[in-house]
């Protein structure tokens, strides 16, 4: 960590400030801990409407939450008038009528995925026995597009591996996509016949049972995948000419606009080289476009965005992400932004105006600001303003206004519309601050930074209300620690029990992020190449030690907490790190990288037989020499016995080698829990959480009324 200079002065100016801010907080209510429980005075936060589109380039329309509905009202941005929309739905997505038709049909309740054509006539689904249908909304005829699904034979439904890690839970291991002129689906078939079987036990009745799972860990052999385009109407099929034997990865595939291309993007194993192909899919020929090689690993395309010869995407392999323009015969590859940026997210491609608009993090790491290129210049322009977070963005129709939400760790969250040049002109929609806010002592958290190793790292820090700096006071560090998953942003948290309660107990709370959180660009992440769990540590140690600088932070009651690699990470903190981090609570933790999937595990790490050593070095149970397992040292393990994610194998092999060790510890179980816990569960996870923290950090009862609420989170 760099050296702070002048470390007392600095101190005492804040010592000073605190001083200042007890004497203002004399003069306010505090927060009972009914009302910190329960519901909170009224005044001091108002509720903000969500933006569902324009409706047309001066109205914007709002959507406010009525129960479980919504209520919809049109904005005039030039009059600042509201008024409701007529005959509008209750939900922000109304469902259509064909599919409501199919919602009633039989062959709906085994239907998986079912989705619409975009011309609305037909619904695309996979069946009980993992074979593509598709229903049609005239006649109600059910056809089946494939017939050889099994239990591992999969057509559009994914591999676990796939839906985890490669399109994402919110695919619902959907893989399958229409053509934009509905006639033909194009999918993705699965084989998981060569795959390992992991078993998953539950208790419940008399014997149990066991889930099968077909699931890949590090090294092991993956699925293999055809991708075939079959028509909807006479199930003719066509294979796209991919040699499926090969050890190889497919990302999330796009249709272009009119369909006349399907673009598929292509890994290797390795996950160093990524090759977009566009396949026809009247004759499954291919032809490579893109190719992008690094010598660490790369991340898959999120977003495309396509115009008439080619489309937009961000990449990050000069170690920062910039917006590129690739065309579709491959001979063309622009580059249209430059400089610091990251969480590059394109808001608009306007190719008349000859712009883009975008949103990035490019001012500093932990705010998102609002931008605009030039597709002839590469001249870029901020059209945001002040030191503000800014999130759900949109462009209006003529480009002259966007609207968006904005704040940051001290200013709660406003909605508003702002006109686009040279000075910003902003109007405020809503605001979610209350009248009786400041009437209040409630704890406003603090954005604090560390220089480590050249790297700028943030934490948000939350002080105790009516902090004494004569006394001392335990600290409590949240953080995930993932690659390019940081948990720190300059953004507005709320008021809730979450943040409140603990400053109203004297506890310290910081979130915390290290150098490859996704503030230091692909550089940053770099460091994990071949060697997860190493300097994860090293930079959260420099945060403790930072810490240590006031005179009012207890070294000896510093508490973690974490979940899924925030779970691994608590323990790594707590037994390797033990002379900075005493107490942790780590939740559904990965403790040898060799049990966790391939795809996650060997895009960082490569395969175990090709990396060893770094394989060896994330067995945490070989990394416990320094844990106590005392009052002074102690952790708190959670798992859930059904997680299909992270494996109950984790925290089994873990307690062997503690319990072999001698070492003290708590565990948890949750009987039928996944990677998260739910309903009961979770309010009893919480309330235990709190009773370990008073115990340890406070060395006191939790407190009735806590335990008996329900703890809302």
């Amino acid at each position: 960590m760099k050296p702070l200079r002048s470390l007392f002065i600095v101190c005492a100016l804040f010592c000073t400030c605190a001083t200042t801010v007890l004497a203002e907080n004399n003069d306010k209510k505090a927060l009972t801990q009914e009302q910190i429980l329960g519901k909170m005075p009224e005044g001091i936060v108002n509720p903000v409407p969500m933006v569902t589109g324009w409706a047309d380039k001066n109205t914007v329309t709002l959507a406010y939450r009525d129960g479980r509905d919504f209520k919809f009202f049109n904005y005039n941005i030039k009059t600042g008038v509201q008024t409701p929309v007529e005959n509008s739905p209750r939900e922000i997505a109304p469902v259509p009528e064909q599919m409501k038709k199919f919602q009633g049909e039989a062959v709906s309740k085994d239907a998986k995925n079912p989705l619409l054509s975009p011309d609305k006539t037909k619904v695309a689904f996979t069946d009980k026995d993992n074979n593509l249908c598709v229903w049609d909304a005239a006649t109600s005829e059910v056809k089946k597009l494939t017939t050889d699904g099994t239990n591992v034979i999969m057509n559009g439904y994914a591999s676990w591996v796939y839906y985890e890690e490669i399109l994402g839970r919110g695919s619902r291991y959907k893989a399958f996509w229409w053509s934009p002129d509905s006639k033909t689906i194009a999918y993705y078939k699965f084989d998981d016949s060569n795959i390992s079987m992991f078993p998953i036990y539950d208790s419940r009745g008399k014997h149990g049972f066991i889930t099968e799972t077909r699931y890949p860990k590090a090294g092991d052999t993956n699925p293999e995948v055809k991708i075939a385009f079959v028509n909807v109407s006479d199930g003719a099929t066509v294979w796209a000419d991919f040699d499926h034997k090969l050890d190889q990865y497919f990302g999330i595939p796009f249709w272009n606009a009119d369909g006349s291309r399907f673009i598929i993007p292509w890994m290797p194993r390795e996950q160093n080289n990524l090759i977009l192909y566009t396949v026809n899919p009247a004759d499954g020929s291919k032809e490579q476009i893109y190719n992008e090689n690094q010598k660490t690993w790369i991340d898959w395309m999120e977003d495309m965005h396509f115009v008439e010869d080619g489309f937009f995407m961000v990449r990050d392999f000069d170690m920062w992400e910039q917006i590129y323009f690739q065309s579709f015969d491959g001979k063309r590859l622009d580059k249209i932004t430059d400089g610091k940026n990251w969480g590059v997210r394109i808001v608009k491609v306007d190719m008349k105006e000859g712009s883009i608009y975008f949103t990035a993090r490019r001012e500093v790491s932990t705010r998102n600001d609002v931008y605009k290129v030039s597709l002839k210049t590469k001249k870029i322009d901020r059209l945001s303003f002040g030191e503000y977070n800014f999130t759900g963005v949109s462009i209006s129709p003529d480009n002259k206004h966007f609207v968006a939400q904005y704040s940051n760790s001290v200013t709660p969250t406003r909605l508003a519309v702002v006109s686009i040049g040279k000075k910003p002109v902003e109007k405020v929609i809503a605001d979610s601050k209350g009248d009786k806010f400041d009437e209040y002592k409630l704890a406003i958290p603090q954005m604090l930074s560390i220089e480590v190793d050249g790297y700028v790292l943030p934490a948000q820090v939350i002080w105790p209300v009516d902090l004494d700096y004569t006394k001392k006071y335990p600290v409590l560090v949240s953080m995930y620690g993932g690659p390019n998953a940081g948990t720190v942003m300059d953004t507005w948290k709320g008021i809730s029990e979450r943040n409140q309660w603990w400053a109203n107990e004297g506890v310290i709370q910081i979130a915390i992020d290290h150098r490859a959180s996704g503030h230091c660009g692909k550089e940053g992440l770099n460091f994990l190449h071949r060697n997860l769990l190493n300097i994860e540590l090293k930079d959260y140690i420099e945060w403790i030690k930072y810490l240590r600088t006031y005179p009012f932070v207890n070294p000896d009651k510093v508490g973690i907490t974490g979940f899924s690699y925030g779970g691994s990470m608590t323990t790594l903190a707590c037994t390797e790190g033990s002379e900075y981090f005493k107490y942790g609570i780590a939740g559904g933790g990965v403790y040898d990288y060799q049990l966790y999937d391939t795809h996650y595990t060997e895009r960082y790490m490569d395969r175990p037989q090709d990396n060893p050593e770094g394989y060896a070095n994330t067995v945490l149970g070989n990394r416990i020499a320094n844990y106590k397992g005392d009052k002074t040292n102690y952790l708190k393990i959670t798992h859930g016995t059904s997680d299909d994610n992270v494996h109950m194998q984790n925290t089994m092999h873990l307690i062997n080698a503690m319990q072999d060790a001698g070492k003290q510890f708590d565990l948890m179980m949750y009987p039928g829990e996944f990677h998260g816990y739910r309903g009961k569960k979770s309010l009893h996870s919480t309330a235990g959480d709190y009773i370990f923290w008073y115990t340890y950090l406070l060395e006191k009862d939790a407190p009735k009324i806590l335990l008996d609420s329900k703890l809302p989170r």
